[in-house]
């Protein structure tokens, strides 16, 4: 896709300065910026924006099994004080 940007004197040279700091021309920082911003904009919903819990932890979601979610937050018995009760 083409995509043709009116820019402000100022606005195009800071971006300039930018992308000659990467080593890279104007028209690949552009892209970078657009593809970043694009892929931000496509994520999941900030915590702020969250509406509950569910959409809060939905990055996370299907990242471990049950399996393991139990297993890493199960109690450690052998870890309990022995209780003696004489």
């Amino acid at each position: 896709m083409t995509l043709t940007i009116d820019l402000q004197p100022e606005i195009e040279r800071g971006l300039l300065a930018q992308a000659h700091s990467r080593g890279i021309s104007l028209t690949e920082y552009a892209h970078e910026v657009l593809v970043r911003e694009a892929k931000a904009a496509n994520a999941a919903p900030a915590a702020s924006e969250a509406t509950n819990l569910y959409e809060l932890f939905e990055p996370v979601r299907g990242l471990l099994t049950d399996e393991e979610v139990d297993t890493l937050f199960s109690r450690n018995q052998s870890s309990a004080r022995p209780v003696n009760f004489e």
